[in-house]
């Protein structure tokens, strides 16, 4: 792969999107290729392979959105109260992240970082670090575990309704701070549960590292990660005492939509959870 240093072209993005903070560009295994003015190489090196363990978790859990066999990775999209952090494919095995203020105009951002990916062209040929046909073994294995029944999560009646409530909505999980699954919508075993949980947990860390990268000096400051297929969407969210959700839909669901039901079981949800704490305790 070639060597080269890419920033001039990366620039591109900081100069002509008014509230675009910086641009990075990199292989798949984390090798940064070129960056933006205003960035140490300290900071280039952490988004760089933060972008790139996120994107390995991402292609792995790609199942967990639907069993279309086009589970095509769209984007990534990150949102901080401070800003965004948004990456997108550039070329075969690299990527392209870029980050903005949280006003920034999404749709001329949007048109900027893939404007450059077809400029970028074969400056970026590092091979894919999760192969296809590696998350497609994954995404079988995963949906087998999905038929296991024997051992169930605790059913969330809360979850349950804000599925329900939109069209198109698959599924939610409730993971605790620990990493660990503590209830779920109808229809996720145990195995899957703790499947997903894992990848999650490495999202949410990874998505809380680009803190600095969005403008922000603290992680704390972190709402979301919106993970874009091909069939369907993927989503975590913030969900208080550093708790999170994680949640899934067909690629027509309105998820604006869905995310506003589950934020509004929250209260409900965390009254829940801990009447069955205590009732575990008791």
């Amino acid at each position: 792969m070639s060597t080269t240093d890419l920033s001039w072209m990366v620039q591109d993005i900081v100069d002509n999107v008014p509230r675009a903070r910086h641009a990075v560009v990199l292989s798949a295994d984390g090798i940064p290729r070129g960056a933006t003015d205003g960035l140490t190489g300290q900071d280039v090196r952490t988004i760089s392979a933060a972008m790139a363990g996120m994107q390995s978790l991402s292609r792995a859990t790609a199942h967990f959105a639907g069993t279309s066999q086009d589970r095509a990775w769209i984007q990534t999209v990150i949102e901080f109260q401070h800003g965004w952090v948004f990456l997108i494919g550039a070329g075969q095995g690299a990527y392209l992240a870029a980050a903005a203020e949280p006003d920034v105009d999404m749709e001329q951002l949007s048109f900027r970082m893939n404007r450059l990916v077809a400029r970028l062209g074969n400056n970026l040929t590092a091979p894919p670090r999760v192969n296809a046909r590696d998350a497609e073994q994954y995404g079988e294995n995963a949906e087998a575990l999905r038929d296991e029944a024997d051992r169930s999560v605790t059913v969330l009646g809360e979850l349950d309704k804000a599925v329900a409530s939109v069209p198109g909505a698959l599924h939610a999980l409730l993971l605790g701070a620990n990493g660990l699954p503590r209830g779920a919508s109808t229809g996720i075993g145990r195995d899957l549960a703790d499947t997903i949980s894992a990848a999650m947990t490495g999202i949410h860390a990874y998505s809380r590292a680009t803190a600095p990268f969005a403008g922000g000096a603290h992680d704390d400051e972190w709402s979301q990660t919106v993970i874009e297929f091909q069939h369907g969407w993927i989503f975590l969210i913030a969900a208080g005492d550093g708790d999170f959700l994680a949640a899934a839909a067909e690629h027509d669901c309105d998820i604006e939509d869905f995310t506003a039901h589950l934020s509004d079981a929250m209260p409900a949800l965390s009254r829940t959870v801990a009447q069955g704490e205590r009732a575990s305790d008791a």
